[in-house]
């Protein structure tokens, strides 16, 4: 019967392990239930080895899938070892392509060790970290941005930073990549066919239609590029300080964000002394919130530490709210702040609006106005109007913080985004080498440098989705994963 499994370009020729590799695949620990996968030739004759089923049941060669209840004994001492489940799934309708089995077990620390121990002695090895996933991409089952996207799945910290890695997984990246790459590869067959056959009947190469075609994938790589601001902080979070002078409301703004009381609030000034940081989510996005001691002239020697704390914090964030007290008049220090500030990644937070009286337009041009007077223009100066203590404006806070994050783009992720540093090297690599093969193409430089341009840009995609890499590259990418992934 034929397989409905879909074929790829990376199968190998080789379609399964040569050895039988196990690992526990459950963080270590105490849990209800801890999985042991084996994954290789010999999986289903090493299970069997050390599995009793209940009520005579037994693995039937004809079921792709099948689950039985038993125990795991010991084959020297015939004693069980644990109550398990064992899930088969036989090649290639599995993870790896391989013959795979899951011994479902109790998930204690002694249990799950036990039953890997039993596996190792009836003749499987221990997994290297992500021996599961590099099988599965060296069987052609995933591309290596899809295989990369496993690991990111189970560190993803937030939902965003979840959809984005399955979407990646399902393969919308690896889609946009091969496109790019197919696109090049024919532009650079014909231009070497115009060049090798020159005195034959082949048509003469035409620049103003290859520089359509380079600009058309330029725009491409163009667009992914635009997103690796939004994969990082979907990846590792978005680093924000709280700033501003001592009482204006920066631990009462960070405990409005996160809903709870995290950060001690005081009518002294110099209350925080150290940095606080916190995590939350905010549109998808993990947001690491620091708030950090008053900036100030003067105080203590610990208070003093505590202020360069915070213009370190200050300089390192992704982003800056910079917070001012609208119920007290700017001063210089005031001034100082907000014209050191960094317009595309700050915004600046009007707090205790709830002690005024007028709209909230008329409050937002206060702010703005305020937010100009260290001699930055207010145009593209973000701005909003808050109450930690009421809770008003704080939605329309969370927003602007998206709005900074996404560009201004609705977070739906149903696009691919660039997660990870070797997807942006890599694509701003190849998105370099189409543009010098424009340049070249549209200033009629020869037809060889031209192809070894686009040949380099073909060369970086091809490292992105596996079908150019080095055995040492796929030991490093791998080397990252867990044991049993």
């Amino acid at each position: 019967m034929m397989s409905h499994e879909p074929e790829t370009h990376l199968d190998r020729g080789r379609p399964w392990g040569e050895d039988t590799i196990v690992a526990i695949s459950t963080a270590m620990g105490a849990g209800a239930i801890g999985i042991v996968r084996l994954s290789g030739p010999d999986a289903i004759v090493v299970a069997e080895s050390v599995f009793r089923a209940a009520r005579g049941a037994s693995i039937k060669p004809d079921e792709t899938y099948s689950l039985l209840y038993g125990h795991v004994f010991d084959p020297e001492s015939r004693e069980p070892v644990d109550e398990v489940l064992l899930a088969v799934m036989r090649r290639p309708r599995s993870y790896t392509r391989e013959d795979v089995v899951e011994v479902h077990c109790h998930g204690g620390v002694a249990a799950q060790r036990a039953v890997l121990r039993l596996m190792v002695r009836s003749g499987a090895r221990l997994a290297e970290p992500g021996e599961f996933t590099r099988r599965a991409f060296l069987n052609g089952r995933l591309d290596l941005t899809q295989a990369e996207s496993v690991a990111a799945i189970v560190a993803a910290k937030s939902s965003g930073a979840l959809r984005a890695s399955v979407r990646q997984l399902e393969g919308g990246l690896s889609d946009r990549l091969r496109t790019a790459r197919r696109d090049l590869i024919g532009l650079l067959a014909h231009i070497e066919a115009t060049v090798d056959f020159s005195d034959e009947d082949v048509e003469e190469l035409d620049r103003g239609s290859l520089a359509k075609g380079l600009g058309e994938v330029q725009v491409e790589l163009l667009k992914l590029l635009r997103t690796a601001f939004l994969g990082r902080a979907l990846q590792q979070g978005v680093r924000t300080a709280i700033v501003g002078k001592p009482n204006v409301g920066k631990s009462s703004l960070l405990n409005a964000l996160l809903m709870r009381e995290r950060a001690i609030v005081s009518d002294i000034p110099g209350t925080t002394r150290d940095t606080v940081e916190e995590l939350l989510e905010i549109g998808g996005v993990p947001i690491h919130l620091v708030d950090t001691a008053g900036i100030r002239s003067g105080g203590d020697h610990v208070e003093r530490l505590g202020v360069e704390r915070s213009v370190k914090a200050m300089e390192q964030a992704d982003l800056v709210l910079a917070v001012i007290d609208l119920s007290a008049g700017p001063d210089e220090a005031e001034c100082r702040l907000l014209g050191d500030l960094d317009t595309a990644r700050s915004i600046v937070v009007g707090n205790k609006c709830d002690l005024l009286e007028g709209s909230r337009e008329a409050l937002t041009e206060e702010i703005a106005s305020r937010a100009s007077s260290g001699g930055t223009s207010p145009q593209g100066r973000r701005v909003c109007a808050v109450s930690a203590l009421t809770g008003a404006g704080l939605e329309e806070l969370r927003l602007l913080i998206q709005q900074v994050i996404t560009g201004g783009e609705d977070l739906h992720l149903e696009e691919p985004v660039l997660a990870s540093e070797r997807h942006r090297v890599l694509v701003g690599e190849a998105y370099e080498s189409v543009g010098a093969a424009l340049d070249g193409a549209s200033q009629g430089a020869g037809e060889e440098l031209v192809c070894e341009d686009i040949r380099a840009a073909v060369s970086a995609l091809g490292r992105l989705t596996g079908e150019d890499l080095t055995p040492d590259l796929l030991d490093e990418i791998f080397s990252r994963f867990c044991l049993g992934k």
